[in-house]
C-alpha cells in the first residue's frame, strides 16, 4: 500500500494550516484509490514532534543523527511513499519551522513525491516556490498540480486569530483530487528506485 503524510506545516497556535490540512484528509479519504486499499493518508502535525531549532552536529546528508527527537521524526518520515505538505505563506515563503523540519533530513525524502496545498492573503502560491526548490533539492519529484486557498475566499473567519471553517470553492476540491492522482502515481513509481537501496 502506498502510504502518503498529509504534513501539517505550521506550529503556530490556533492554525489555519491544520484546519487546511484536515480538509486534504477527509477528501483523501474518499480517494478512489484509498476506497481500493490501493493507498493511504495520514496527518503528520510538525507541532507533535517539538523539534528545536535544527541541532543535529553532522549535516543530514551523512545521516548520522545523534538525538532522539531527530530518530523519531526520521522514522516517521522514512515510513512514506509521498507528502502533501500543507504550508501557509509567511513574508513571502513557507514557515521557519516547516524548513527546519524538513533540513533534520535527508535521505528520508529522496526518490518520494511531493505536493503542496498552501494558503494566504496571495493562496500562499510564494511558500510553495520555494519550497519546490527545497525539495527538489533534496531529490523528491514535485507535482505539477497545486491548490492555493484564498484567505478571503475559501475561508470563514471571526477574527484574525480565528482559524476558522474553511469554505473552499467548488474548483477546489477537483484540484485537490488531481494533486492526490499526481501524488499517488508517483509515489508509487518512485518505489522502484527506492527498492535497490533499500534491498542494500
Amino acid at each position: 500500500m502506498i502510504r502518503i503524510a498529509v504534513v501539517v506545516g505550521s506550529t503556530r497556535p490556533h492554525r489555519r494550516t491544520a484546519v487546511a490540512a484536515r480538509w486534504v484528509a477527509e477528501a483523501a479519504a474518499r480517494h478512489p484509490a484509498v476506497a481500493a486499499g490501493e493507498a493511504a493518508f495520514e496527518v503528520v502535525d510538525l507541532a507533535e514532534y517539538d523539534l528545536p531549532v535544527l541541532d543535529e552536529p553532522a549535516p543530514a546528508l551523512f545521516g548520522d543523527y545523534r538525538h532522539a527527537h531527530t530518530h523519531r521524526w526520521a522514522e516517521t518520515v522514512a515510513s512514506f511513499d509521498g507528502f502533501v505538505f500543507v504550508t501557509p505563506e509567511y513574508n513571502h515563503s513557507a514557515p521557519a519551522a516547516l524548513k527546519n523540519a524538513i533540513d533534520f533530513l535527508y535521505a528520508e525524502w529522496a526518490d518520494k513525491a511531493a505536493g503542496f496545498v498552501s494558503h494566504g492573503v496571495h493562496g500562499g502560491v510564494r511558500a510553495v516556490e520555494h519550497l519546490r526548490q527545497v525539495m527538489t533539492e533534496l531529490g523528491a519529484a514535485n507535482v505539477r498540480t497545486q491548490v492555493a486557498l484564498s484567505a478571503f475566499t475559501d475561508f470563514e473567519t471571526t477574527a484574525p486569530t480565528d482559524p476558522g471553517v474553511i469554505t473552499p470553492g467548488p474548483h477546489q476540491e477537483s484540484t485537490l483530487m488531481e494533486l492526490l492522482d499526481e501524488v499517488i502515481a508517483w509515489s508509487g513509481a518512485l518505489r522502484t528506485l527506492r527498492a535497490p537501496a533499500t534491498a542494500a
